[in-house]
């Protein structure tokens, strides 16, 4: 196989960009609605964005932070996130979270679409895995949550994890430590809802692998560690400890073959064994991921190393937060920037903390008591 690669990074196209993810998320979390404020910050003032309307009273704020930081940005502005608008400005092409059958409705392109299904299903994933000798956890799948039989699992097969072949931010994973918590896990899926049984990866390092396709043209984007508390991810950090790109692109090229496009990531877990340095592909994200602002923020300011957290805050005014000492500058090569700031309005923010490890952490702390 043989991959188009392009030379140099960037959007060259005006776009339409709506990130709303409430068609693919998860029931029930608070905020989830006010996600499409994280595409303002990879904007450009070509594009046109569609945000909540519960966003625009924080507008004029996060306006100023971009403007002090020199992050340019999309200032033709949609209080609307229906899909509807995505065919309706000529000239412009969509960026979306996630290319879904409603996306697919109001702009077309049944072979983005049909690569996004089929790669977002776990064990399809797994079946091409398989197929191109991509190595990954021992994995076994099912149709259907039925069709397993508890009492012929072998009791080397725990711990596990139990997991939905199609799953929004974790919901539908589960790790099972015993047949006891294996029996929990499975009744809690409907009878004919298709999952897999994972053997569990035993690793420190998780990494987060990303590509772009423009025009038909596919970039290695960014490799980022994961920065986890337990099994919960918590943000990303650049440079990663390895990019082992090798392990995934027969994927990726795949993948760009049959149609996709825009942003794709693939999860890696970097394992220690007898034989030294291994990697396990975990999953595929075939649309933009928590890594995919912060590293896109951070490409057009040329900012090389930096970590991505979510912070608390009693706050609901970014006014009211003093950051003008703190902010980042490219004369210093170090500050915050907010990249998911209408989340405020439910207590959280998402930053990017640009330095050295040691400029992050002191950031960090600056941040946390002004917050």
């Amino acid at each position: 196989m043989s991959a188009v690669f392009a030379s140099s990074y960037g959007f060259t196209h005006k776009r339409l960009i709506n990130h709303d993810i409430m068609n693919c998320t998860a029931e029930g979390v608070a905020g989830n609605h006010l996600y499409s404020g994280r595409a303002l910050g990879i904007s450009e003032p070509t594009d046109i964005i569609q945000l909540h309307p519960d966003l625009e009273p924080i507008w004029p704020s996060i306006h100023t932070h971009y403007q002090n930081i020199g992050l340019t940005h999309a200032s033709e502005i949609l209080w609307d996130v229906s899909r509807k608008s995505l065919g309706e400005h000529l000239g412009y092409t969509p960026s979306v979270f996630y290319f879904g059958p409603e996306e697919c409705i109001h702009w077309g392109d049944t072979e983005w679409l049909e690569a996004v299904e089929y790669i977002n299903s776990k064990n399809n994933f797994v079946a091409l895995a398989e197929k191109l000798g991509v190595g990954i956890p021992e994995t076994l799948c099912f149709d259907s949550v039925d069709d397993i039989q508890p009492e012929y699992l072998p009791d080397s097969i725990f711990p596990c994890y139990l997991k939905a072949a199609i799953s929004v931010s974790g919901v539908g994973i589960y790790r099972c430590e015993n047949r006891q918590e294996f029996a929990e896990a499975r009744a809690k899926f409907d009878k004919d809802v298709p999952v897999q049984i994972q053997d569990e990866v035993i690793s420190e390092t998780f990494l987060n692998l990303q590509y772009r396709i423009e025009d038909g043209v596919m970039t290695r984007l960014a490799a980022s560690e994961q920065v986890l508390d337990g099994f919960v991810h918590q943000g990303n950090k650049v440079p990663a400890c390895c990019e082992p790109w090798e392990v995934v692109e027969p994927m990726a090229i795949w993948l760009q073959q049959r149609g996709m496009k825009g942003i794709f990531a693939f999860d890696v877990a970097v394992v220690m064994g007898n034989q030294g340095l291994s990697f396990k592909a975990i999953e595929c994200n075939p649309r933009f991921n928590g890594a995919s602002y912060p590293t896109l923020i951070a490409e057009k300011l040329d900012i090389i190393q930096w970590r991505s957290i979510t912070i608390s805050t009693t706050h609901t005014d970014l006014s009211n937060i003093y950051l003008s000492d703190i902010e980042y500058s490219e004369e210093k090569g170090s500050g915050i920037i907010i990249f998911n700031w209408g989340t405020l309005l439910v207590g959280k923010l998402a930053i990017l903390l640009a330095g050295t490890p040691e400029q992050q952490a002191i950031l960090e702390k600056e941040l946390q008591q002004r917050l």
